[in-house]
């Protein structure tokens, strides 16, 4: 039987910085007609900004990937979607400079991308990051990258890892953990305020946390109550 020419691969990339800037890492995930994932790959980046990250998984991605086969491009950033898709023109035009003049921010892996990005059917596509329902694709892609960034060890389907580990903020684990955060917080001293974020973020621990759940000021920043404690015992 002749394999039929495959119409479009889905793809989705994702990248990490625990700190911002702070240890990075970068991941892309392809998956088959189901959109199962089949093949991906991760990788540390050392310390780097989310913005590096996530220009550098699209590049890996792009590299990856049969230019001849129309791409789809799930991703949760808005600032690596925008650079490739509506500021690169300008600023090609303008030789590499900002509209105010200023050098193109990571200028090396924008042209990269735009090098890879010559001749081929790329769609991107935004999807918003920690949904309870989101995307698993770029679930995944956001899994690999954070595990990446935190351990500094490259990982994929080529290495034989296992796939990523579950994002500590999947809404099933959060409700059971917010009365053990509440206590380790009140046992952690009397300033232990903690409050409801109210946006998603990433704790100093490495761990994200999702909108909605209790966060206290850690010494890193904004971070889980527990890990408050631990820092002042």
């Amino acid at each position: 039987m002749i394999g039929h020419m495959r119409e479009r691969v889905v793809a989705a990339c994702d990248g990490a910085s625990k700190g911002n800037p702070g240890p990075a890492g970068w991941a892309w995930v392809v998956a088959d007609e189901g959109e199962t994932p089949t093949r991906w790959e991760a990788g540390p980046l050392g310390r780097a900004t989310n913005n590096v990250a996530e220009l550098t998984a699209l590049e890996r991605l792009l590299a990856a990937t049969d230019p001849g086969v129309p791409l789809e491009v799930r991703m949760d950033s808005q600032y690596a979607m925008k650079a490739v898709t509506t500021w690169l023109p300008g600023w090609k035009r303008n030789g590499w400079k900002t509209s105010a003049g200023k050098p193109v921010a990571n200028q090396d892996l924008v042209v990269r991308i735009d090098e890879l990005l010559d001749g081929r059917t790329v769609e991107f596509r935004y999807v918003p990051a920690h949904q309870v329902d989101g995307d698993p694709l770029n679930d995944f892609a956001d899994r690999a990258a954070s595990q990446a960034a935190s351990v500094q060890q490259p990982a994929g389907s080529d290495l034989g890892s296992p796939e990523p580990p579950p994002a500590p903020d999947t809404p099933p684990t959060a409700p059971r953990r917010r009365p053990a955060t509440a206590k380790a917080a009140r046992k952690g001293g009397g300033s232990a305020r903690t409050i409801k974020a109210r946006f998603p973020g990433r704790c100093g621990c490495g761990r994200a946390y999702a909108a909605g759940d209790p966060i206290a000021k850690n010494a890193q920043g904004w971070g889980h109550p527990e890990c408050r404690s631990a820092d002042s015992q």
